[in-house]
């Protein structure tokens, strides 16, 4: 399993950036795939998660509105389009990949595990 992010970036707040996670080494329609962040002074969260092609997507709800997770079956790449974004939106993004027989759901708990597949992370700096 190979998961590499790109797209981060420094932006000004209002700003977009659009991520994406190119994948590999698994059947891509039959996993789920999340974005979690690394905000500097609080835990990792996750911020969204799409299954099924997109028939499932999930929100922090900070980022309701904002944030639009979509997938590419024929790319095997997932993107999180991220407009309107604010300072508090800074930190390490990162892909998450989980199987069809982890305990790990995309729901809107945005729980991953890390027995889940990860990235190694992309920055993303908003500044005010």
């Amino acid at each position: 399993v190979q998961l590499v992010e790109s797209g981060g970036g420094s932006v000004q707040a209002g700003g977009s950036l659009r991520l994406s996670c190119a994948t590999s080494g698994f059947s891509f329609e039959d996993w789920a795939i999340g974005w979690a962040r690394q905000v500097p002074g609080k835990e990792r969260e996750g911020v969204s998660c799409t299954a099924d092609s997109d028939v499932t997507t999930h929100y922090l709800d900070s980022v309701k509105g904002r944030f639009t997770i979509s997938s590419d079956d024929a790319a095997n790449t997932v993107y999180l389009q991220m407009n309107n974004l604010k300072p508090e939106d800074t930190g390490v993004y990162y892909c998450v990949a989980i199987s069809p027989w982890s305990p790990t759901l995309c729901s809107a708990r945005l729980e991953f595990r890390p027995e889940d597949y990860w990235g190694a992370g992309t920055q993303v700096t908003v500044s005010s």
